[in-house]
């Protein structure tokens, strides 16, 4: 393939054709939540699974309060008291009430209830003053009918879901398994954090900010750093493929002298399905296959290692754990600056912030740097699609969250 001939779209579409997700595992209520479903599930019961009182208050006959008002009220005799999760029954004849509290059972006979606050109390009877609205009686089966479906393959459970599914009958649930990432930091330079740090030599940070976007996704990661040198690279690349589900090298992804990850893993024998795409930053991104398991390789310097893995890694281990539209979350803002410093061949991105303000978010474009410094401000990501050099101030435009 020749240099940068591929373009955003195709890169996306290619990496999430060669994806599918993991085998699926059963999990806990509340394991599942933020996982994505493996299965269609149906509630296995009703809920509520009785019609039950939405009010404290008195059930009865609806007819024969229709007329009641404070100056004519009707007196009920109050028969007994049922509470919610009780197990008694009162039978409610003509002339009777039985005192419910929320969540109660409707008594057999009564068709209504009437809220407390529209009754007065006697010893041994009520006077009601208001007619009964049968809309306090919250029907068996209103939050969910057994028989139904209530979660589909491929939706990302949420707290609120985790609850309906509780409510249906459900405690274990089948999600597809999160991948386990392995992360490998390559270059001599680069020092494991908590080492010493000898002259000449670096931290390795993008290694921490990729592992951490792995947690923040419910991820489990191995990380790891090597030295540029291919016996070494082999030997970790070989390692990684057999102990976990996919691999993101950061560093050694262009064409210099110590650039040999792609060389590596030609050696390995990957399936090569692109390499450098036309992005910036992060155009020398890669992908393939090794032992059908995705790799991605990622460029060294922040900016390119950020914007590589947002793009193209991040929705490939997405993909892996069954997410169907995966990738950072977006929402339209307005372009609060002109941003001219677009090439027309590639797809451009800023890093930027946003501002909320009525209507619109405001997104502000923060300049180009290669500072880590400047990259932890951001909390938006947006771009000058190709074929464009420029955006004007105003513009509408999609943004993708970092936050």
């Amino acid at each position: 393939m020749n240099f940068m001939s591929i373009g955003l779209k195709e890169a996306l579409h290619l990496t999430l054709k060669s994806i599918a997700p993991l085998p699926a595992e059963n999990v806990s209520l509340i394991d599942s939540v933020d996982r994505v479903a493996a299965a269609d599930l149906y509630a296995r019961v009703d809920s509520p699974s009785m019609d039950s009182s939405r009010k404290d208050g008195y059930a009865v006959i609806s007819h024969e309060v229709a007329e009641a008002t404070v100056e004519n009220p009707v007196r009920l005799q109050v028969l007994g008291f049922m509470a919610a999760g009780g197990e008694n029954d009162i039978q409610v004849k003509p002339g009777t009430t039985v005192r419910v509290l929320t969540g109660a059972r409707i008594p057999e006979g009564a068709d209504a209830v009437v809220a407390e606050e529209y009754v007065k109390k006697g010893n041994s009877d009520v006077l009601i003053e208001y007619i009964a609205e049968p809309k306090n009686i919250l029907k068996r089966g209103s939050d969910v009918a057994r028989g139904k479906c209530i979660l589909q393959t491929g939706q990302q459970i949420s707290p609120v879901t985790a609850g309906l599914l509780a409510a249906a009958g459900h405690s274990r649930i089948p999600v597809f398994r999160n991948p386990v990432v392995g992360i490998l930091g390559t270059g001599d330079e680069i020092v494991k954090p908590g080492e010493p740090l000898t002259e000449g030599k670096l931290y390795a940070s993008n290694i921490m900010t990729l592992a951490g976007w792995c947690r923040r996704h419910g991820m489990k990661s191995r990380v790891d750093i090597v030295r540029d040198d291919p016996v070494s690279l082999f030997r970790a690349l070989t390692t990684l493929a057999d102990e976990t589900d996919a691999i993101i090298t950061s560093g050694g992804a262009w064409v210099g002298d110590h650039d040999l990850v792609a060389q590596v893993l030609e050696e390995l024998g990957w399936e090569k399905v692109f390499h450098r795409i036309r992005m910036g930053p992060g155009k020398a991104v890669g992908f393939g296959m090794l032992n059908k398991k995705p790799v991605f390789l990622l460029a060294g310097g922040p900016p390119s290692n950020l914007m590589g893995f947002l793009q193209i890694a991040l929705p490939g281990i997405l993909a892996l754990s069954g997410h169907a539209n995966p990738g950072l979350p977006r929402i339209s803002a307005t372009l609060a600056s002109d941003i001219t410093e677009g090439d027309p061949d590639w797809t451009d991105f800023f890093f930027g912030t946003l501002e909320c303000k009525e209507g619109l978010p405001s997104f502000n474009p923060m300049e180009k740097r290669s500072r880590l410094n400047s990259l932890a401000e951001a909390t938006a990501v947006a771009s000058i699609p190709e074929g464009q050099d420029a955006l004007p101030a105003g513009s509408v435009l999609p943004v993708q969250l970092l936050i």
